[in-house]
């Protein structure tokens, strides 16, 4: 679950200006989309619990119950596919090629999406630091419930980009997913935002894994998520 800086203010009684402080100098974990500020509402509950502060408001409690189920992270990667050695001048050619590959939507369908896609501020580019970022369409659709996809880029050399930089290490590697549908596009950001923290993924793919160890690693990932109570998109 994500929220904006309005919510996180509210949920510890401050002002925004406070709020926008901490993220400066306290390191307060944030996600940058479509020029605003979004906070994955697990990564600063886990922030402030080292810091000893305290909520005064609800946004910030455990989420329990699902938000719209399924959605599970390794098998919409099997559906895009992990894509190696890119240009980055093929990148916009790669994202048409993952939404051909779209399940469960008509033709009509794919070919909007793809036109969306390819026009001019068509994607957003959220990085997440580390050499990743998170391509997503800019504006939501509705797909269905299946008919999310999710495609892991290796880049031959780094993508340039409009959006501000987390850090100033190059990105090399892409993880472009389409939400099934608009209510689920936060949620999935963020859980791809926790994935690429600095962890077992990023390691795993610092080493160069292949294939099928990526797509155990991911659905190793959607087990932990299930087994504790974190919601789905």
């Amino acid at each position: 679950m994500f929220l904006n800086l309005i919510q996180i203010a509210e949920s510890f009684g401050v002002s925004e200006k406070v709020v926008e402080g901490w993220i400066r100098y306290e390191g307060m974990p944030y996600t940058p989309d479509r020029g605003r500020l979004i906070f994955d509402r697990i990564l600063v509950a886990q922030w402030a619990e080292t810091r000893g502060l305290a909520t005064r408001a609800g946004f910030l409690a455990p989420v329990t119950g699902t938000l719209t189920g399924g959605c599970d992270l390794e098998p919409m990667l099997r559906t895009g596919g992990i894509w190696r050695d890119v240009a980055a001048a093929e990148v916009p050619a790669l994202f048409e090629r993952v939404v051909a590959a779209l399940p469960g939507v008509t033709p009509p369908v794919r070919k909007m999406l793809a036109l969306r896609l390819a026009a001019k501020g068509g994607v957003t580019i959220a990085p997440v630091g580390g050499g990743f970022a998170l391509p997503h369409p800019a504006t939501r659709i509705a797909l269905g419930r299946d008919a999310g996809t999710l495609a892991l880029i290796l880049l031959r050399e780094p993508l340039t980009f409009t959006e501000p930089q987390v850090d100033d290490e190059p990105v090399t590697r892409l993880l472009f997913f389409i939400a099934p549908l608009p209510r689920a596009h936060l949620d999935l950001l963020g859980r791809l935002s926790r994935l690429l923290g600095r962890g077992p993924m990023r390691e795993l793919l610092d080493k160069g894994a292949d294939d099928e160890e990526i797509f155990h690693a991911f659905a190793a990932f959607d087990a932990a998520s299930a087994n504790s109570g974190t919601a789905k998109p």
